[in-house]
């Protein structure tokens, strides 16, 4: 009896599920972070009898087989790229991505990583930073007694030194997208890796082709819809129960034919 095994294969792929489903919930407020649903697919099959057998001499066929499968597994999960709301901070230096694209990171590292989060600050330095510290490139300086801030949705930024009235232009902020954003590789802190699956980050100015444009003063929230993932929630629930019974079951007729005499 192979019912324990295949169920036991349901139980493992639900409690994937809702693994998925519970860092979802979990993120519904975090800015600009994109849902996932976890993929499955079926196992292999044992071929009892096989389709388009010869079933006499007169040449007449199988029209249908008996292929039992073996259960289910985790192929991945499907980042859900849309759009987030875009929500009002006021804060200059809060930046919204209304569109595709991504901000570019320098890490730490050396290496460059990729983020939906816009909710930028100064550092000592009056560079242009993450919440964790790491510049935005290309490299955004603000000078001192800098008043306002202002940045086109073009990614143009400019600063209004002190009672100066005409606008110093410190950079241009650019947006990298990618041809499979599905392929790049989460890292904590809301920011990503390139990967092989990803393709080659293409930077281009904001409002190009293709590409977003800059919001200032707004963050996109979370593409998180709560009531879909409650419902899917209490699916996976229900599909977990149902594999367990499916174990229980297969023990009770193992149990039933232990005891024939």
């Amino acid at each position: 009896m192979k019912a324990l095994g295949i169920a036991t294969t349901g139980m493992l792929a639900q409690q994937t599920n809702v693994d998925v489903i519970s860092n979802n919930i979990a993120n519904a407020n975090t800015t600009g972070f994109k849902s996932s649903r976890a993929a499955f697919q079926d196992l292999i099959y044992q071929n009892v009898v096989r389709e388009g057998a010869q079933t006499s001499d007169q040449g007449t066929v199988r029209p249908t087989g008996v292929d039992i499968g073996l259960g289910v597994q985790t192929v991945g999960t499907v980042r859900l790229n849309t759009q987030g709301g875009l929500i009002a901070t006021g804060n200059d230096l809060d930046m919204a991505i209304d569109g595709r694209g991504y901000f570019t990171v320098n890490l730490p590292d050396g290496s460059e990583g990729y983020t939906r989060d816009g909710s930028f600050r100064m550092n000592a330095e009056g560079q242009l930073v993450t919440l964790q510290g790491h510049e935005v490139g290309p490299g955004i300086v603000i000078p001192e007694n800098t008043v306002k801030v202002e940045v086109n949705e073009s990614g143009v930024v400019m600063a209004f030194v002190e009672n100066d009235p005409e606008p110093v232009e410190l950079g241009q902020l650019t947006l990298t997208s990618f041809m499979n954003e599905s392929g790049l590789r989460p890292i904590g802190n809301n920011t990503f890796l390139e990967t092989e699956a990803s393709g080659e980050p293409v930077p281009a100015v904001p409002g190009d082709p293709g590409l977003g444009i800059i919001r200032q003063g707004h963050l996109e929230g979370s593409n998180v819809n709560i009531i879909q993932q409650i419902t899917d929630l209490i699916s996976a629930q229900r599909a977990y129960e149902m594999n367990s019974k499916a174990i229980e079951t297969a023990d009770q007729m193992m149990n039933t034919a232990n005891q024939v005499r």
